[in-house]
């Protein structure tokens, strides 16, 4: 029976490095969606959701890896030679999730910090967008204005 739990925490692991590996390379995709000036929001917001989705499957994993760990928890640790190998092969994917973590961290700190440069560049287009309709409308008011005199009363009397 502990042989099975062991089997699928070996396979949640691996598919905790396939999501990641989607990660990583969703990462990449937003890094390059950051850097085009063309970038519409809908494409970039679609990035985030299937960074999204990939999340809660993390989570997902994590926590049925952590039940299934503290039933099978004192079979392995009482048994350490009988599943020697199957302790290495956890271990490795686990250096291995631990690594792609790290790299994921760094992707999503140089993601944060593109992301923070092209919104502040979007506010000051905005910004300008809003000084140049200001003046715009102010122009055409006092231009408006040339033509027109006001109302003026003449006494004829003398």
């Amino acid at each position: 029976m502990e042989q099975t739990y062991i089997a699928i925490m070996i396979q949640s692991l691996e598919k905790k490095e396939q999501v990641l590996d989607k990660i990583i390379e969703l990462d990449t995709v937003q890094k390059n969606q950051l850097e085009d000036p063309n970038l519409t929001p809908d494409d970039f917001d679609d990035v985030v959701e299937q960074k999204s989705k990939l999340i809660e499957q993390l989570d997902n994993l994590d926590s049925g890896f952590e039940k299934l760990f503290e039933r099978v928890k004192e079979e392995l640790e009482g048994n350490k030679e009988t599943y020697k190998e199957e302790i290495r092969i956890m271990q490795d994917h686990i250096r291995k999730i631990t690594d792609k973590s790290v790299k994921i961290q760094s992707q999503e700190a140089r993601n944060k910090a593109l992301m923070t440069n092209k919104f502040n560049g979007i506010k000051k287009q905005a910004r300008q967008v809003r000084k140049g309709a200001n003046v715009a409308s102010k122009y055409y008011q006092s231009m408006t204005k040339t033509g027109y005199v006001d109302p003026q009363f003449m006494d004829n009397k003398k």
